[in-house]
């Protein structure tokens, strides 16, 4: 019996001390190292474009999750002018599990930033869970800004009338084609200029003539298929919105042409098209 009572403190003795050596032996907290944030490493993502986020991560109890947060810090700055859409905060809250079990990876991944995103400064939280509930945080800042557009859009008509064809009252005009940009169009417009005005490419616009397009909203931010049409004698046209057609840019008879021009969001490049030539007889 004494053996037996002996043999089970040392039991009791054994349990505790293995105890007490897994308490002493506690998993570090996950290891995170920031090797890229932002474009070329510099902390700073451009609309319309990807922020990069690439870490080392080692965690001895292994990953069971990774969680990217961003949200907007501080008062955000108007985005320019030559931008036609309205700004909104942008913020992300990101969970991944696909790493979940790894003692040690690299995460890389690319965050799309939309291209209605407020320019400014954000706060940014990488946060890795371990399986036995360690956390390490890293936190830092990064900066959205509107991108450096140097090339216009390109722009290609499909369909337009033949050239001096004539059209009378009643009678519509229609041309089409496609537009894109590298980055994001910002605006596509079409005229019907009369030869008398003697306007440049440049001088058209939606106050000295006829619209038959109109529009800042496009099938994606870099591209766009057009087809506009005007029916002779219509007495509102296509601009945006809506004009009366009359008085010194009212409907005559005489040598007119189309002009198709566009622009980008970012960079205010246009470009313009070929002159389409007609004769309008009221």
């Amino acid at each position: 019996m004494k053996i037996n009572h002996l043999l089970h403190i040392i039991i009791i003795f054994a349990v505790f001390a293995f105890t007490s050596c897994k308490k002493d032996e506690q998993v570090a907290k996950p290891v995170i190292t920031i090797t890229e944030l932002g474009y070329e490493n510099g902390r700073i993502a451009y609309l319309g474009n990807d922020l990069h986020i690439e870490a080392d991560i080692i965690a001895e109890g292994k990953i069971q999750q990774i969680a990217v947060t961003i949200h907007p810090e501080g008062e955000h700055e108007a985005k320019s002018s030559l931008v036609l859409f309205d700004a909104g905060l942008w913020e992300v809250d990101t969970v991944y599990t696909k790493f979940s079990g790894l003692k040690n990876t690299t995460f890389h991944e690319h965050l799309e930033v939309p291209f209605d995103a407020e320019v400014g400064h954000y706060h940014f939280h990488f946060t890795v869970t371990d399986m036995d509930g360690n956390q390490t945080v890293i936190e830092d800042e990064i900066e959205l800004k509107v991108p450096e557009d140097m090339t216009a859009p390109v722009l290609t008509v499909t369909s337009a009338p033949d050239n001096l064809q004539a059209f009378s009252n009643g009678s519509s005009i229609t041309i089409s084609g496609s537009v894109s940009d590298d980055m994001a169009l910002g605006g596509l417009y079409i005229a019907l200029v009369r030869v008398s005005q003697n306007l440049t490419d440049e001088q058209v616009s939606s106050a000295n003539t006829i619209a038959l397009l109109h529009t800042h909203e496009f099938d994606s931010p870099q591209s766009d298929s057009f087809s506009a049409t005007i029916t002779i004698g219509s007495l509102v046209d296509n601009d945006l919105p809506q004009k009366v057609i009359g008085g010194a840019f009212g409907w005559q008879s005489g040598e007119h042409y189309l002009l198709v021009k566009a622009k980008d969001a970012f960079g205010a490049n246009w470009v313009y098209s070929a002159h389409y030539p007609i004769v309008i007889n009221m």
